[in-house]
């Protein structure tokens, strides 16, 4: 198995990680899980570069790095719509639910393609949404972060972050709702002829 291969096997390995992390609920939860999910990160840009510099395309890798791109976002989204910050939900459980469920109806019109011999690679527009998902993640994992090294008294939470944060955090969230459904329409219809009747 080539590099890029690995690293797509690894950013699954960290989804699991992440998923153990934030549902601990310790102390730095959250820190611990800006780390990982920031590792995760840097392994999809990676794995994606590698293959293209040194030629590693594969079939598993086409298909498999957008999958495990889905399972670490789904494991992300779900872990924060259910952590509280200020007696609310990190982030909403409708956004979680919609970005799911276009991730889910992707994957499959891929099987579909791959029932009928043919390989669905992302294109720029999903890579672009998979972009913004991920810092709409990093932000809300760095709130929370900040947070507890704020009750810890490691760190003096400024003011102005509680005032912001959630303007902030919705302006992010709608950018990736948008680029989410967006991306997935526009998938659909490039190829709609794998649903089309014949």
């Amino acid at each position: 198995m080539n590099l890029p291969n690995q690293l797509t096997l690894l950013r699954l390995g960290l989804a699991i990680l992440l998923a153990a992390v934030l549902q601990a609920e310790g102390r730095f939860s959250c820190t611990v899980g800006l780390f990982v999910f920031g590792i995760a990160s840097i392994t999809d840009y990676a794995d994606g570069a590698i293959a293209r510099s040194r030629n590693l395309i594969t079939d598993f890798g086409t298909l498999m790095d957008p999958l495990v791109d889905k399972i670490l976002t789904a494991t992300a989204l779900i872990c924060l719509a259910a952590l509280d910050y200020e007696a609310r939900p990190a982030i909403p459980a409708w956004v979680a639910i919609v970005i799911i469920s276009r991730e889910f109806l992707i994957t499959g019109l891929r099987q579909l393609a791959a029932a009928k011999g043919e390989v669905l690679p992302a294109d720029r527009f999903g890579k672009h949404k998979t972009i913004w998902q991920i810092i709409t993640i990093l932000y809300f994992l760095l709130l929370l972060s900040l947070d507890e090294w704020s009750r810890a008294g490691w760190f003096d939470h400024p003011a102005f972050l509680k005032v912001l944060w959630r303007p902030l955090g919705s302006v992010l969230t709608g950018l990736a709702v948008l680029l989410t459904v967006g991306s997935g329409l526009g998938y659909l219809w490039k190829n709609r002829h794998l649903i089309e009747d014949r």
